[in-house]
């Protein structure tokens, strides 16, 4: 750790460094993620900090049990009270090395802990990552938000692109009633009534929140399970699939039970005593946020179990006061039949070294191309088309999700 006055001192797990800061009254440290840091990160969150829930401590904390990363904290302090913070894990991918959010692909609509109306030297913090850590190759932090509640992301100061990929979410705070008339309401009512008798018919149904640790083992092994067939049909890897992911994920909304309302939540569709659509959901402030859904491709799924599970996943949030229920990342024709909001987000790639620039400019090019095709649709269906005759699949396999 490295002091305001630029000291030298010992880094658990980074060797020394030393460091001259720009303001004597700003202390930028970068350490750890020992049990002393994550409590220091914790406190900054709660108070007053705003942040994302996969920059949130709750999240940070599973990840380093689970995944046990080469993590470091970024505590960014003024006057011995932290503003800022930064929760990284260092990956090898090939011969780099890179520091990302925690998280990796899972970490979506990222916001670092903030203390509103704290200025931040960017580039005194990248400045301290790398004299901290010369090992690594490149900092890259994924799918930034430009802003929460009206503060802008600090991190968007740095040299950043467009993420290919969007998020669609709704405004709902004029109720379900009124959300249903802007987004055709004769049509998803009949259809979901039309639904619910089917699925009576099958054995009838019930809507389920995970409320114990046995329910959320339930609802996330049988997530796992739809997605996992999900993947394969569609020829994709499946990012669940690591140990430490299924770990992190079911440690997440375990300890989130006791808290009202919980941050992190399950909800499952079960119909003749069997699950048939799961979805998982994080929850901020008035936004709530499906990180990841998937159903059973069973004889049931062509009744769109996982549309019926977000009619009533919607209808809850506007009972409950919130103001937009967002479906995360992904462009899908099920999402757009809902959502009146597109957001943007935005990655950062900063080289820390001189191959780091290399790669940066390798993964510039990546998603210049992933969103080219993506804009074709044409050509993204071919891209899936081949997805799916690479997994042994015909072309026209029905995608579940």
């Amino acid at each position: 750790m490295v002091d305001a006055q630029g000291a030298t001192l010992d880094v658990p797990g980074t060797g020394r460094v030393s460091y001259t800061p720009t303001q004597s009254t700003c202390e930028i440290r970068v350490c750890a993620a020992t049990p002393d840091a994550l409590q220091r990160y914790a406190e900054l969150a709660g108070d007053g900090a705003l942040f994302a829930p996969a920059q949130s401590p709750a999240w940070v904390s599973a990840w380093v049990r689970a995944a046990q990363p080469d993590a470091l904290l970024v505590l960014i302090e003024v006057r011995d009270r932290p503003v800022m913070g930064l929760a990284l894990e260092v990956v090898r991918t090939g011969p780099f090395r890179i520091a990302r959010l925690m998280g990796g692909r899972h970490a979506n609509a990222n916001f670092p802990p903030l203390r509103p109306g704290a200025a931040i030297d960017m580039d005194a913090v990248v400045s301290r990552i790398a004299a901290a850590r010369p090992d690594v190759d490149l900092l890259e932090l994924d799918r930034l938000v430009a802003d929460y509640d009206g503060v802008a992301n600090p991190l968007l100061t740095l040299p950043h692109v467009q993420s290919p990929n969007p998020a669609l979410a709704v405004e709902i705070t004029e109720g379900f009633e009124a959300l249903l008339r802007r987004s055709g309401s004769m049509r998803k009512r009949k259809k979901h009534r039309a639904q619910a008798r089917k699925l009576e018919a099958a054995g009838g149904y019930r809507r389920i929140e995970a409320s114990t640790p046995e329910e959320v083992a339930r609802l996330f092994d049988a997530f796992l399970a739809m997605k996992a067939n999900r993947f394969r049909e569609a020829g994709i890897p499946d990012v669940f699939a690591p140990p430490e992911v299924q770990r992190f994920f079911a440690s997440l909304f375990t300890e989130a039970l006791p808290a009202t309302p919980k941050p992190f939540v399950l909800h499952g569709l079960e119909v003749g005593g069997r699950l048939r659509a799961v979805t998982g959901s994080s929850r901020m402030g008035d936004r709530i946020t499906c990180e990841f859904g998937a159903i059973a491709n069973d004889e049931l799924a062509q009744h769109s179990p996982g549309d019926f599970l977000f009619f009533q996943n919607i209808e809850e949030a506007c009972a409950e006061g919130l103001r937009v229920y967002d479906f995360g990342v992904g462009d899908e024709p099920y999402k757009r039949s809902w959502c009146d909001i597109e957001i943007r987000h935005w990655d950062v790639m900063v080289p820390l070294a001189a191959k780091g620039r290399l790669l940066a400019a390798a993964l510039r090019l990546q998603r210049r191309l992933v969103e080219a095709v993506k804009r074709n649709p044409r050509l993204w269906r071919l891209v899936k088309v081949v997805r799916r005759s690479s997994s042994g699949l015909s072309a026209s396999a029905r995608d579940p999700d």
